[in-house]
């Protein structure tokens, strides 16, 4: 009888073993099958750049940052973080930037620099915070009409920006800020975390369209202003000079590059005695689309001023673009456009 009772115990006790041996295995299966899913959800496609990144940070409210262009201001900090940046007319002779940020966060930006009402209008695309220094009458106007998520360095200056007394350079041309800071002001102020906006379309992988060679792009605004690209074959970018010299991010010390270029062709009129422009944006145009050594011609269409501007190719389908950072020029009928 006891021979009985420890054949069945060891039989009990096997069956208990290999019971927590497969529930273990499966739990194990589960487990990677878990990790598994969790890294596909740990990173998606930023809807501005193409480029992966963390859910949290693609998640997260646009930032449209306004950069001083002025010969006393350059170079810049922080713009080759920016994954959209527009080169648009202003008073003669000179141009300004305004670069839209998502996944990544510069610990240095600047120079910061003052709004114009067609800035406005293209950033609306993005509902996004809005950093600037002041602006014209009408951009102002037009900010507070329209209730934008505004940081102003006229009445932020304390806790966002700063005067950066290390680059050598004089007010106005010297006033700075951070993402983290941009960011903190943000939460102060209770504007939204999350912004409703349509992104661009990206290819999945990197693409070599059919086209014209472009392996030098420039583009002269007028006498005294010129911006031009020259294809990095090995690296797929284009490198970027402004009025002749390498333009340079000032805080990291790396060329400013841009993996797709698109050339926006604009009706544009002078409106006081100060040179202040009207830039019509709204409507439709010509254009080129530039990327990986090739160009084609593109249209542009902006039905209205909260309207996304949709780019459009030969068969009026709208273009794909190469995941990285897109430099957008804006430009009128009288710009010189050379590529080579």
């Amino acid at each position: 009888m006891k021979k009985v009772i420890i054949i069945l115990s060891i039989i009990l006790i096997a069956i208990v073993l290999g019971h927590n041996i497969i529930n273990n295995e499966i739990l194990e299966k589960k487990e990677d099958e878990m990790i598994i899913i969790e890294d596909e959800e740990e990173k998606t496609i930023s809807p501005i750049s193409g480029i992966h990144s963390s859910i949290d940070k693609v998640d997260r409210r646009p930032v449209a940052i306004m950069f001083d262009n002025h010969p006393n201001a350059r170079w810049q900090a922080g713009l080759s973080q920016a994954e959209i940046v527009y080169e648009f007319f202003v008073e003669h002779p000179y141009t300004r930037y305004m670069g839209i940020y998502l996944v990544n966060d510069p610990e240095e930006i600047g120079p910061i620099r003052s709004s114009r009402p067609y800035f406005v209008t293209t950033l609306l695309q993005y509902d996004p915070i809005y950093v600037r220094a002041g602006g014209s009458d009408e951009a102002k106007e037009y900010i507070k009409e329209l209730n934008i998520s505004d940081i102003d360095a006229i009445t932020n200056s304390q806790n966002t920006f700063f005067r950066n007394d290390k680059v050598g350079k004089k007010s106005p041309h010297n006033l700075y800020t951070s993402m983290e800071s941009i960011r903190r002001t943000q939460l102060e102020k209770g504007y939204n975390a999350k912004a409703i906006y349509d992104g661009f379309k990206f290819y999945e992988e990197d693409t070599k369209m059919k086209g014209q060679d472009a392996v030098q792009v420039n583009i002269k605004y007028n006498e005294e202003n010129s911006t031009s690209y020259i294809y990095n074959e090995k690296d797929k970018v284009y490198e970027r000079y402004k009025d002749g010299e390498a333009h340079i991010d000032e805080y990291y010390n790396i060329p400013i590059v841009a993996k797709n270029i698109i050339i926006q062709e604009v009706d544009t009129k002078s409106i006081d005695d100060e040179g202040r422009l009207e830039i019509d944006l709204i409507g439709s145009g010509k254009g080129l689309y530039i990327s990986n050594g090739k160009t084609k011609e593109i249209s542009w269409t902006k039905e209205s001023k909260h309207e996304k501007t949709i780019y459009y190719d030969e068969n009026l389908k709208e273009i794909k673009l190469n995941p990285g950072v897109t430099w957008i020029q804006i430009t009128n009928k009288k710009s010189d456009i050379t590529i080579k």
